[in-house]
């Protein structure tokens, strides 16, 4: 990959928790059940002995996968920015839907964070993008899958 990759502050924490979590519970975890299926005997039909060996390699995957993550992230701490009014990568905002009258609440985030169950949009997603760098007031068209949509930005916060 070339560039650095967003990240908010509390993402690359989670990661950081997660690559601990893998290095010094997981890892030691899998390494003791590998040795123990290893005592039963033969290889070849041990079933304890694979399913170990299959875990350690998942487990070993993901370690490079999130060091490699952190290798390139672009840490972004919102809570040390200005307030301005201005959304941001990492910024929370909260939206009025021009059609429904719904307000709705979206922290835009990297794209590894993305969970819209939670209310956390990728910087990538349509809505994403067409309100990066808008201000709070400003009443914004845009274009999703399910048509066209317009939201007025009620309210940005940095937290």
């Amino acid at each position: 990959m070339t560039g650095k990759v967003p990240i908010t502050a509390r993402g690359a924490d989670k990661l950081r928790e997660e690559l601990a979590r893998l290095k010094t519970v997981e890892r030691p975890r899998i390494i003791a059940a590998i040795a123990e299926a290893r005592a039963h005997g033969d290889l070849k039909e041990n079933a304890e002995y694979h399913a170990a060996r299959e875990q350690q390699s998942f487990v070993e995957g993901r370690i490079k996968e999130i060091e490699g993550k952190l290798g390139n992230a672009h840490i972004v701490d919102v809570t040390a920015m200005e307030s301005s009014g201005k959304v941001v990568f990492g910024c929370t905002v909260e939206l009025i839907d021009e059609d429904s009258e719904e307000t709705i609440v979206y922290q835009i985030v990297g794209e590894d964070e993305a969970d819209i169950k939670v209310g956390m949009i990728s910087i990538n997603s349509p809505i994403a993008r067409g309100l990066i760098t808008r201000m709070e007031g400003d009443v914004v068209t845009v274009v999703v899958p399910g048509g066209t949509r317009s939201f007025e930005i009620v309210e940005v916060r940095y937290i």
